[in-house]
């Protein structure tokens, strides 16, 4: 187990960096990076593969919500998905390799793995490695997290001097229709936290009152939570967890 850094509890995290639509800041942009760097947020980002091996910048698996284009990122190459504009702004899909250049160290970086089985199940591989391949040598506050433990393990195996924690969740059947209905029970009971070698989860904001949760706070693991959209949820959240990951509103860049 590698403990999470400090940082990640002393600032409050924007989620997909600190996009606004309106301004031209689209979610896991350059644009919404420096802005978060620029108030001193920390950054949290998602991963998603390219067709040649690439750690690009991007939440969905497909391009279709969030640019002009259509179809799977993973079907195009890195240099292919660095052409694509992100609707509603200037900027282009990054890699992480740029994202890395982008935050240089100077806040807290939160990287989620998205799932690429599809069920978050043991087909995972690819992805893991270039992020870990890309992480060699990055100088500053940086973990790695997933919904899927299978990755959190993988990145135990190739990195395991980057924290890693696991993105937690209720895992109700209607909010995962592509994973089986075994999986989900088995997930909500946050069990695989030890085998992967976990220092922290981050939970669903609406969900911290679960038992698993308080028993893994109440053994040491920092909880921090996603996505907290107002001052009135943040104030509750803290009431469990240590840090926030937030979008929409102007959090206090300290933590009271």
């Amino acid at each position: 187990m590698t403990a999470l850094p400090a940082a990640f509890l002393d600032t409050p995290i924007a989620h997909r960096g600190l996009h606004d639509r309106d301004a031209g800041r689209i979610e896991n942009s350059h644009s919404a990076i420096r802005a978060a760097v620029g108030r001193g947020f920390g950054v949290e980002l998602d991963l998603q593969l390219s067709a040649d091996g690439e750690a690009m910048v991007f939440h969905d698996a497909t391009l279709d919500r969030l640019t002009g284009a259509t179809g799977e990122v993973r079907a195009r190459t890195a240099a292919e998905l660095g052409e694509i504009a992100l609707t509603g702004g200037a900027d282009r899909i990054p890699t992480l390799a740029a994202a890395l250049a982008e935050v240089a160290g100077r806040v807290p970086l939160l990287l989620e793995i998205k799932d690429q089985d599809g069920a978050l199940g043991e087909h995972i591989g690819p992805l893991e490695a270039a992020a870990a391949a890309a992480l060699t040598g990055y100088d500053g506050p940086v973990a790695v997290m997933s919904f899927n433990p299978h990755s959190v393990a993988e990145m135990a195996r190739l990195a395991p001097n980057v924290p890693r924690g696991l993105v937690t969740d209720p895992f109700l059947a209607a909010d995962w229709p592509g994973v089986p209905r075994a999986r989900c029970d088995a997930l909500r009971e946050i069990a695989d936290y030890d085998r992967v070698g976990a220092s922290f989860i981050s939970h669903n904001a609406t969900d911290l009152a679960a038992g698993p949760v308080a028993r893994l706070k109440a053994a040491g693991a920092a909880v921090l939570c996603w996505t907290v959209r107002s001052a009135e949820a943040e104030a509750e959240a803290r009431r469990v967890a240590g840090n926030i990951t937030f979008e929409g509103y102007d959090p206090a860049i300290t933590a009271p």
